[in-house]
C-alpha cells in the first residue's frame, strides 16, 4: 500500500511530465494547418433517415395531445393514490384510538366486576334470604324444566301451582 507521501510524489511527477513540451530530435514538426480551416466533411445521409430526423424535429397536434392525456392520467392515478394512503393512515390512527379506548373499558369493566364479586358474601345473603324475608329452597313439584326454548326469559300465565 502506498504512503500519502508516494501518492504526493508521483502526483508531482506526472504533473511536471505532463507540462513538459519538450520534442526529442533534430526538427519540429509543424501542425498541417490546412486542417484547421477545412470544412469538416458531411455524411451523407439516406433518404429515410433525413425524413426521420425531419419528423423528429416536430410534433404534431395529436402526440401532443396524446402526451397531455397520457401525463393527465398518470396525474390523475397518483393524486388518487396519495389521498388513499393518507386515507388508510388516517383511519389506522382512527382504529388504534378506538383499541385504546376498548381496551380503557374492558380494563375498567374487569376492575368492576372484581370489586362487586369481591364484596358480595354470598352467605350472608341466604342468611338474610332465609331469616328475614323467609324464602326458602324449591320442593319437588316446583322445579319446571322447558327444553328448546330460545328465549332469554320464560313468562308463567298459569297460576296453578
Amino acid at each position: 500500500m502506498a504512503t500519502e507521501f508516494e501518492r504526493n510524489r508521483n502526483r508531482v511527477n506526472r504533473t511536471a511530465y505532463e507540462r513538459s513540451a519538450y520534442v526529442y530530435g533534430n526538427t519540429v514538426t509543424k501542425p498541417d494547418v490546412r486542417r484547421q480551416f477545412e470544412e469538416p466533411q458531411k455524411k451523407v445521409l439516406s433518404n429515410s433517415a433525413r425524413k426521420n430526423r425531419e419528423k423528429a424535429k416536430y410534433m404534431s397536434f395529436g402526440y401532443i395531445a396524446f402526451l397531455l392525456m397520457a401525463f393527465s392520467v398518470a396525474a390523475v392515478v397518483l393524486i388518487g393514490y396519495i389521498r388513499l394512503n393518507a386515507d388508510i393512515t388516517t383511519l389506522n390512527a382512527e382504529i388504534a384510538r378506538q383499541e385504546k379506548i376498548l381496551n380503557t373499558m374492558r380494563m375498567e369493566n374487569a376492575e368492576a366486576l372484581s370489586r362487586i364479586e369481591s364484596s358480595i358474601d354470598i352467605e350472608e345473603v341466604k342468611r338474610v334470604a332465609i331469616t328475614e324475608l323467609g324464602m326458602t329452597y324449591p320442593k319437588e313439584g316446583q322445579i319446571v324444566s322447558y327444553a328448546g326454548v330460545d328465549y332469554d326469559y320464560v313468562r308463567k300465565v298459569d297460576e296453578s301451582n
